[in-house]
């Protein structure tokens, strides 16, 4: 049963997607939404330092416009956004500030695609704060990266794409579904 439903969710995307930002309206959900698009690249230049933004791959003009359409798709949309907290790297800083008006930056949410090392102890200090959250009225952002999302969820995001988890006092809340800015 639980698979045909979840077979008929995301066989729908346009019955799904309204189905999802409704359940976003009610709060209780993490959205981990990978940054915004970026200039063309794969990582970040060599050398580059969180401290200047211009030795980093940055958000592109299309980036800037999706990432304030994301924003409008929330407010549109009567969503009630709380926390909104962000990796340290511009790109996503950037977004979530486009989007969401406000980020607090949190290091388990930077990067480990250049350090490997990294991605547990990362990933854990993200389950265990997931594990204090507890459903409420209003949503939680989490702006990262690919690499961090995947490592959370398995999901391999698009820029701009979120992944929605359902609040439940676990370190590891359930996938109810993923937006994009489309």
């Amino acid at each position: 049963m639980v698979l045909l439903a979840a077979a008929i969710f995301f066989s729908c995307p346009a019955t799904a997607g309204e189905t999802l930002w409704k359940a976003l309206q009610g709060g209780g959900h993490v959205i981990l939404m990978r940054h915004a698009t970026t200039v063309t690249g794969t990582g970040d230049p060599p050398g580059y330092r969180l401290e200047d933004c211009a030795t980093q791959r940055n958000l592109s003009d299309a980036g800037r416009a999706e990432a304030r359409r994301i924003g409008d798709m929330f407010r549109d949309r009567k969503v009630p956004v709380g926390d909104v907290r962000s990796s340290l790297w511009c790109r996503c800083l950037d977004t979530a500030k486009l989007a969401f008006g406000k980020a607090v930056a949190w290091a388990p949410l930077n990067s480990f695609f250049d350090t490997p090392r990294l991605s547990a102890p990362a990933t854990e200090a993200v389950r265990q704060h997931l594990a204090t959250l507890k459903p409420g009225r209003e949503n939680h952002v989490f702006v990262t990266h690919q690499v961090n999302i995947s490592a959370l969820t398995g999901v391999h995001p698009a820029m701009g794409e979120m992944v929605v988890l359902k609040l439940d006092g676990t370190r590891e809340p359930s996938i109810v579904g993923r937006l994009t800015a489309q």
